[in-house]
């Protein structure tokens, strides 16, 4: 296992329960983007399981399927770095599943972290947030949502919120991948 020198942040992308664009909880599509960018951007910051949460037995082997070609079909013998990062992705049918196996790789349940691009009260800073991973022996595991959102009921269990990723212009619809990223970077970079 990947050892850290701050507590150990995992990461969840979530395809149910998340909201549709009329706030209707759904189970959303995996998309083969998010699945390779996700797994490079958690290598590339030492995050060592990305969970990918469907209850949805069709998306779950369409996962298996894209994944098996990095891992030990052809593109892993071309792309062996490409290997090394979707070894990281770990399909489970909920968070709670998860959150169960965090728990069982650390000896402790994890500290549920989750995220929005709505500004919440009481919102988590990203300099907290990472002075939490730098100071605690904790897991934590980050909850991006796809769709239009994380439901309800996930904020419902979460430890804390994270505060939403804000440009400059108002416009706040960024690609789940691209949001990630920004979060491991703040949470995990270099300060320097």
């Amino acid at each position: 296992m990947f050892e850290s020198r701050m507590g150990q942040l995992y990461l969840a992308l979530a395809h149910y329960p998340v909201l549709n664009r009329v706030g209707e909880t759904i189970a959303s599509a995996i998309t083969n983007l998010d699945l390779h960018d996700l797994a490079r951007s958690c290598c590339t910051f030492g995050v060592p399981v990305c969970y990918i949460v469907t209850p949805l037995k069709d998306q779950q082997d369409l996962a298996a399927r894209l994944t098996s070609h990095w891992i030990e079909g052809v593109g892993g013998e071309i792309l062996p770095e490409r290997r090394e990062a979707l070894k990281l992705l770990k399909v489970v049918e909920s968070l709670s599943a998860a959150v169960e196996d965090i728990t069982r790789r650390q000896g402790q349940k994890p500290l549920l972290w989750v995220t929005s691009a709505k500004t919440r009260e009481n919102g988590l800073t990203h300099s907290q947030a990472r002075q939490a991973l730098e100071k605690e022996k904790q897991s934590f595991l980050l909850v991006l949502g796809t769709g239009w959102g994380l439901a309800p009921e996930i904020f419902d269990i979460a430890d804390a919120v994270l505060e939403p990723i804000t440009g400059v212009n108002g416009y706040n619809h960024l690609p789940v991948r691209s949001a990630a990223s920004i979060f491991m970077d703040r949470l995990l970079g270099r300060s320097n």
